[in-house]
């Protein structure tokens, strides 16, 4: 003999209640957007690196290195830079990049030596500054041997260098994304750099 279910019953069977619905969760919070880096007093234009792995933003420092500064930015605006490989990693201490060969697999041998590493356009000085030294994120001119040969690479300290001091220009300090810079590996890319005023 088939019964009829009280509505009761039907509303207990299948675990549902009529008066009660689930709360709606909370929409989530949009993000708040990220504050822009604050420059230093006295910098210069911000170099903004888009790699592979974030964005670095780099002040520069033309009162203490002006024509180091001005090479350099110079390179950036007509995209020497976009492209480029991470060419060498000295674990805790030096992170660099700037020579053109990296955009080829092939050449890796010779990133960061050669004729062809550079834009052939060496600056000239050696613009060294008791200002700027050699610490967590300063960002320098490297060199084959003679600082005033410096031209478009550079190397973003991961420590502190005061053995580096008077040694290699310092042009400029990673202002936003020194955590993006710990991250690179030789090889991952440079996919542009650009200039906020």
């Amino acid at each position: 003999m088939i019964r009829k279910l009280s509505a009761a019953a039907v509303v207990a069977l299948v675990g549902v209640t009529l008066s009660a619905q689930a709360p709606k969760p909370a929409a989530p919070k949009a993000a708040a957007p990220a504050a822009p880096a604050k420059k230093s007093p006295g910098a210069g234009p911000v170099l903004v690196l888009e790699t592979v792995k974030g964005t670095i933003e780099i002040e520069t420092y033309p009162n203490e290195a002006p024509k180091s500064v001005e090479h350099i930015l110079a390179l950036a605006k007509r995209n020497f830079y976009n492209g480029q490989r991470i060419q060498r990693i000295i674990p805790n201490q030096a992170v660099q990049f700037g020579d053109p060969q990296t955009r080829d697999m092939t050449k890796q041998q010779w990133w960061g030596r050669g004729f062809d590493s550079g834009s052939h356009q060496s600056i000239g000085v050696a613009e060294f500054s008791k200002k700027r030294l050699q610490k967590i994120g300063a960002v320098s001119l490297a060199h084959p041997g003679d600082p005033r040969e410096a031209d478009s690479q550079m190397f973003i300290a991961l420590s502190m260098q005061p053995k580096w001091n008077g040694q290699y220009a310092v042009i400029g300090q990673v202002i936003s994304g020194m955590d993006v810079v710990r991250k690179l590996q030789v090889t991952d890319r440079i996919v542009r750099v650009t200039i906020q005023e």
